[in-house]
């Protein structure tokens, strides 16, 4: 199992339970288990960061340009077809629906997130409303 944040305060029972979520789902997915999970909610946007994902062939891969967009394109259609089990444990941890969601590969260029050639991905989730704070925020 993945590991979470290193800072404990950022930990609510909440964000693990995200973050445990998020690193099974991609595990399945991939066939790769994150090395690390960061999970940050901020009004009604949650952010998943999956760190050391990419196998070492995807890596290898990334390192040209023709490579890379083979990966984008792999990761962003895996998402996209396999992300609604996903969506529905976020909703079921935190009790809101996920409204929109998106997770994006940045080979080399720059590109705000994704799965980075570092191995590293970052998904975004936009939720009909704000989940109360003090769900959040139970140890």
């Amino acid at each position: 199992m993945a590991k979470l944040n290193p800072d404990p305060a950022l930990n609510s029972a909440m964000a693990r339970e995200i973050a445990k979520a998020a690193s099974l789902f991609e595990e399945q997915r991939t066939g790769n288990a994150p090395k690390s999970v960061t999970v940050v909610l901020t009004d009604t946007t949650l952010v998943i960061t999956l760190h050391g994902v990419l196998s070492e062939a995807e890596k290898a891969l990334a390192r040209k340009p023709e490579g890379a967009a083979q990966i984008q394109d792999f990761h962003r259609k895996l998402f996209v077809n396999a992300s609604n089990s996903l969506r529905q444990e976020i909703k079921r941890i935190t009790g809101v629906e996920v409204r929109e969601a998106t997770a994006e590969i940045e080979p080399a260029s720059g590109a705000v997130v994704g799965v980075f050639t570092t191995g590293t991905t970052v998904q975004v989730y936009l939720l009909a409303h704000p989940v109360p704070s003090e769900s959040w925020n139970q140890q």
